[in-house]
């Protein structure tokens, strides 16, 4: 479980095909707040932006494997990595955590895309996103939504888009800082909401 507050970015050094799967290898994460120094064990859980993966392999100086299954890769825009490109990192919450965004699976139900980008005076930006057909039924006004990872407010949604207001902090801690028009990113709807409509409707 994670909560979508992105504690870092990390960079892609390699992507492998391998059957209908790959390997994804990352570099060495570098926490501000990790006290003492955080190393990532074989078979622990991390959000790589927004998707859950496990840890396959470590090697030296900290670089990280993740095996990625043909599910996976169906469910993402994992495929179209490539070396040099940033992905958001979240460990994941330990119960004595304070829940400073909001319950996240790591389950990535479906990819968008952003829309329009506008820069704010205050140093941040106004995104558009654009949802794939059926998503739209979690975009709830001031609801939660997770993109990419990061726990994000929903506002002003209309048919298959919405929009965030993205704080500076968030610009700068995220890869929302460096998002074009066009970019996919991973969509998670609310959790809690998730469940309340499958048990209504059943």
């Amino acid at each position: 479980m994670f909560t979508g507050l992105v504690e870092t970015r990390v960079s892609v050094l390699a992507l492998e095909r391998r059957g209908s799967g790959a390997r994804l290898e990352l570099s060495a994460p570098k926490l501000e707040r990790a006290q003492p120094r955080w190393k990532p064990v074989l078979g622990e859980s991390l959000a790589i932006s927004g998707c859950c993966l496990s840890v396959s392999a470590l090697a030296r100086g900290g670089r990280t494997t993740f095996d990625l299954s043909r599910e996976t890769l169906s469910r993402t825009w994992f495929g179209t990595l490539e070396a040099g490109r940033s992905v958001n990192l979240e460990r994941p919450a330990r119960l004595a955590d304070r829940l400073g965004g909001h319950l996240v699976s790591g389950h990535v139900d479906a990819v968008g895309r952003i829309a329009a980008l506008e820069d704010s005076r205050d140093g941040g930006r106004l995104i558009t996103f654009e949802v794939p057909r059926g998503f739209e039924r979690w975009l709830l006004d001031k609801g939660s939504i997770t993109v990419d990872g990061i726990s994000l407010t929903v506002v002003a949604p209309k048919r298959r888009r919405f929009q965030v207001a993205v704080i500076p902090e968030t610009l700068r801690r995220t890869t929302l800082g460096h998002a074009r028009r066009g970019d996919p990113v991973h969509l998670e709807g609310d959790l809690i909401g998730k469940w309340i409509a499958h048990l209504v409707t059943t």
